[in-house]
């Protein structure tokens, strides 16, 4: 059973317009034959015939704002009239509105022992009329008392309509609520990539940006001591890495979208631009979404603050694989000269730990025995 628009305007058509336009025409009809054919007690079936009329246009409206009560009294009073007229007007359309009548029991009540008991109550009363009608009219040709216990029967049609079309209405309203957490889902998808991003972008802006700074550094220094062809040198090497910045930030957002970062070869063509060893232990493999990019981002800050705070000394990365984690180990010697000023690049330490606790991993940074400096990023190789 599913909720489709075309499933629900269906129903819709059934409900609202095809049943009332046969249920009128069935009720003419009726009219038409009680006036022009013989009927029994006609004042007594006319009336009957208006106010079973007056029941089945009650029966098209909503019943869903009437009491209960009052829904259980017009039911009721529905099946009674249309049980008695249905043996005054044997020969009309009249027999019609008795089987009608426990229908709309079934459909318009929400209680299936309140709709099977007045269902019982149209056989009976039916029953019943066909009975004293027989016995007051001997020679005319009626229904027989068993036959008439059947008009309770359609009930169980009524409660079946009830049924589907509550399950519509439920499908329906689950598929709403479907889309409404799917689009909530997606627009919650669409920070966390945006929200991310940013942070990319930060990181190699920031890490860019700090060896551009080093290097203008550099140049100012080497200018003032008349060094000219070597601050020269620095200042080429600034643009270079403004140049090798913007490709890294096209990259960035291309592997943010791919989601396929190679880390092992990012790792290696970024040591080798800045001559540092590069080692990889261990078998690599597939990586939950959101670690390369994490430990591509860490190396670049460790490298770039190494530079910073240690200048002069060697440098060394590591990459570490084991069956639930890939771990990635900077380290650098003591410094080798006056470390730089602090130009405020990337989002250091604070940012790494961020990053691998959000990823179910960790991020530690601090001296190592030989008077140099460790940082080390574990995380889980599946987030």
């Amino acid at each position: 059973m599913t909720g489709s628009p075309t499933v629900l305007r269906r129903e819709w058509f059934a409900d609202q317009l095809l049943r009332p336009v046969m249920i009128m025409a069935a009720t003419v009809a009726t009219g038409v034959g009680i006036f022009t054919q013989d009927v029994h007690f006609r004042p007594l079936t006319t009336g009957l015939f208006f106010l079973v009329a007056l029941f089945a246009v009650v029966s098209f409206l909503p019943w869903d704002r009437i009491p209960r009560r009052a829904q259980t009294l017009l039911a009721s009073g529905y099946a009674v009239s249309s049980a008695v007229l249905l043996p005054l007007a044997p020969h009309t359309f009249a027999p019609m509105f008795a089987y009608l009548a426990a229908v709309v029991a079934g459909i318009k009540l929400a209680s299936r022992t309140t709709a099977i008991g007045i269902a019982i109550l149209d056989a009976v009363c039916c029953a019943v009329a066909v009975a004293v009608i027989g016995a007051v009219t001997p020679a005319a040709d009626g229904w027989p008392w068993w036959l008439a216990l059947s008009v309770g029967l359609p009930v169980l049609l009524g409660i079946a309509r009830r049924d589907r079309r509550d399950a519509l209405f439920n499908a329906e309203r689950a598929a709403s609520e479907a889309r409404r957490a799917a689009a909530s889902e997606s627009r919650e998808a669409a920070l966390l990539e945006r929200t991310r991003i940013a942070r990319e972008l930060h990181d190699v802006l920031g890490h860019s940006l700090t060896g551009i700074a080093l290097q203008l550094d550099m140049a100012d220094a080497l200018g003032t001591k008349g060094r000219d062809a070597e601050a020269g040198d620095a200042v080429r090497r600034a643009r270079s890495l403004a140049v090798d910045g913007i490709g890294r930030m096209r990259q960035a957002v291309h592997e943010l979208r791919e989601d396929a970062l190679p880390l092992e070869k990012t790792l290696a063509a970024l040591c080798a631009g800045e001559a540092v060893p590069f080692e990889v232990e261990g078998s690599a493999g597939p990586l939950g979404g959101g670690v390369a990019h994490t430990l591509v981002r860490a190396a670049q800050e460790a490298l770039t603050n190494a530079a910073k705070y240690a200048p002069g000394a060697g440098r060394a990365m590591e990459l570490v694989f084991s069956p639930e984690t890939v771990t990635l180990v900077v380290t650098n010697g003591p410094a080798g000269g006056r470390p730089a000023p602090d130009t405020g690049g990337g989002m250091g330490l604070v940012g790494m730990r961020e990053r691998a606790t959000a990823l179910g991993g960790s991020a530690r940074a601090g001296p190592a025995p030989d008077g140099g400096w460790t940082v080390e990023v574990r995380l889980p190789r599946a987030e």
